[in-house]
């Protein structure tokens, strides 16, 4: 699942009103399209770890699986981290906030992979698009910050999406679905604490998100083992799922710090299509057709919402 957002300080604010009049240098036109290309690849990266997690727990324990993601993520960011913020990057001033927003992301994880035990690939990703919707309903009592009216017309619209695409006497509709807005819930969480470490360095809330999950996960994979011993083939998909997790993360944190979250938020979306061709190629499962409608409303209210915030930050 991708719960990243953008790297804390990296193009938070604004530009000013001095280098909106000047013309765009030719290159800043190469960071964008370098940070764009980054950006899609780890959407397809992040997509690729879904579909292989996905295959893996029809078979294998959760635990397992939750595991080999974030180990093969903290074997890519820790050096990552010590190599771009020096031997000091895991030192933090607010340790308590970024554990708990780390853990908000491994239930975030959890709840994703659990639930795509039992639902298709596609349907799954565009549930776990609550996420924004509860960022707005959670962003006053936990930020202070007032939801403008375009984020709220765009959250309520994605709701009917959801109901659109868990309706009644659907396939979709079943206890599963639960773990997936629990999902979105911790995943709104991650989001909404990330906000609050805008002072600590990219780098050091990059090593906890990986650290953290990884710690946990270990911690309860003695009593989750598969109890059964895992040939030279049979680890690959796990190598793979890790390899993905890694790699995704760090395009992303790439990405985001060559280019505004402004300009790149709106591609997000495209994870629903690589999801559902995924789903497929592999599962040979696809949205029936108001299932599709559904899952176009929701996409469609994000991306509306992810323009209108790009271009207020233009104006700004």
């Amino acid at each position: 699942m991708s719960a990243a957002g953008p790297p804390q300080g990296a193009n938070s604010a604004p530009r000013g009103a001095a280098q909106r009049r000047q013309p765009q240098a030719w290159g800043d036109h190469n960071r964008e399209r370098a940070a764009l290309a980054l950006f899609l690849l780890a959407g397809l990266c992040l997509s690729s770890l879904d579909a292989t997690a996905k295959f893996l727990v029809r078979d294998h324990s959760l635990v397992m699986v939750v595991w080999a993601r974030y180990a093969g993520q903290m074997v890519v960011v820790a050096p990552f981290a010590w190599h771009r913020a020096g031997p000091g990057f895991w030192r933090t001033r607010k340790l308590r906030l970024q554990l708990v927003r780390s853990l908000m992301l491994v239930l975030a994880t959890i709840g994703f992979f659990g639930g795509l035990r039992f639902l298709p690939l596609a349907e799954a990703s565009a549930i776990t698009f609550l996420a924004p919707i509860f960022v707005v309903a959670m962003s006053w009592p936990l930020l202070r910050e007032r939801p403008t009216k375009a984020r709220w017309l765009a959250s309520v619209t994605g709701f009917v999406g959801i109901l659109i695409l868990l309706r009644p006497g659907s396939s979709i509709m079943q206890p599963a679905v639960a773990l997936l807005v629990m999902a979105a819930a911790a995943n709104a969480l991650y989001q909404l604490l990330t906000r609050k470490l805008l002072d600590e360095n990219p780098y050091t809330t990059l090593f906890y998100s990986a650290s953290v999950g990884t710690i946990i996960v270990s911690l309860a994979l003695p009593f989750a083992v598969d109890g059964m011993a895992l040939s030279g083939t049979a680890t690959l998909p796990f190598v793979l799922m890790g390899f993905l997790a890694g790699l995704g993360h760090w395009c992303l944190t790439h990405a985001y710090l060559r280019a505004p979250a402004s300009m790149l938020t709106p591609f997000t979306y495209l994870q629903i299509l690589w999801a559902t061709g995924f789903g497929y190629a592999i599962f040979h499962q696809h949205p029936d057709s108001v299932s599709a409608i559904g899952m176009t409303i929701v996409v469609a209210s994000g991306l509306s919402l992810a323009l209108w915030e790009r271009r207020r930050m233009r104006l700004l």
